[in-house]
């Protein structure tokens, strides 16, 4: 199975999606995920831009097995977007596959079950209609009165005993690549749809939108094409490295598995663990990743003066 992370550089020098407590920590970070997972899966891709490739390749010298830096298409997408780059990754795979996140770190490989699954992710989100943070009934308001367009499985989906339901991400992969390819392109369509843009414009916070495109339209595409006849993806089912939210809390530390989640990315005390493990266990990456800084400070600096 090949191991596969993405990076679009554009939200980073945005700041709209730095995310860790520093950049130093961010750098940290690829380096344990590469690290960990290389070790389990060492087929390995990096799919990202020439700013992302400067970093990661260039500046830490990570030996991805291949690199892509067909994310440079991304140049005059919105910022906002800030993980299209992950969709565009997962569209471009044509064999089994695991797209990891750079917060997501493989301390043992996945469970092996996973390796022959059609579609698997973390595990799966549930969150009451009408009261969630992915807030598809607005985005489906906004479109609508815009005169936009919709794919018809998000149009269709329905939350199931008044709960949404949606697939988080931070590992996501399978055999079926053909169904994740057309869910990804989906996903990438909806955004870029020209009779969308307008809805988008009006949108506050709109950088909170990705999840659903991400998280709950692969759900929706589940839902829709699952026993559905004339489909080709009438057999395509979902599988978990967690059961649910509250087993990902309680077993993940069994299992190695761990994922720096929101807020916990820039806690100060799992950044000095971060540092402290990446400046022991890897002190080559680690030197890589202070002299990178420095030269990005030096280069700021040389711009004002």
């Amino acid at each position: 199975m090949k191991a596969v992370w993405s990076l679009w550089n554009k939200p980073l020098v945005a700041k709209r999606r730095q995310g860790w407590l520093t950049p130093k920590h961010h750098l940290l970070s690829w380096v344990l995920s590469f690290e960990l997972a290389s070790r389990h899966y060492p087929d390995t891709c990096l799919i990202t831009d020439d700013a992302g490739a400067e970093m990661l390749i260039d500046g830490l010298g990570l030996p991805f097995g291949s690199v892509s830096l067909a994310l440079n298409a991304l140049a005059d997408h919105d910022p906002d977007w800030w993980a299209i780059g992950k969709l565009y990754a997962y569209a471009a795979q044509e064999e089994a596959f695991v797209h990891i996140d750079n917060d997501v770190f493989l301390w043992e490989p996945l469970p092996k079950s996973l390796e022959q699954a059609s579609v698997f992710a973390q595990h799966p989100e549930c969150t009451p209609y009408g009261a969630s943070f992915y807030r598809p009934e607005s985005l489906e308001y906004d479109i609508r009165r815009h005169g936009g367009w919709m794919p018809e499985e998000f149009e269709r989906y329905m939350p199931v005993g008044g709960d949404l339901k949606a697939e988080n991400c931070g590992v996501i992969g399978g055999t079926r690549t053909d169904f994740i390819r057309y869910y990804a392109e989906s996903a990438i369509r909806f955004i870029e749809h020209p009779d969308n843009q307008l809805a988008w414009q009006d949108r506050p916070k709109r950088d909170q939108d990705f999840i659903i495109f991400e998280q709950l339209m692969l759900s929706a595409c589940l839902a829709y094409h699952q026993g559905r006849q004339g489909s080709p993806y009438t057999d395509v089912s979902i599988s978990y490295v967690f059961d649910s939210y509250e087993d990902a809390l309680t077993l993940a530390d069994g299992i190695g598995y761990t994922h720096l989640v929101a807020e916990s990315k820039r806690d100060p005390q799992l950044s000095i663990y971060l540092e402290q493990i990446v400046a022991r266990d890897f002190p080559h990456y680690y030197q890589r990743c202070m002299d990178f800084l420095e030269r990005q400070q030096k280069q700021a600096l040389r711009v004002l003066a």
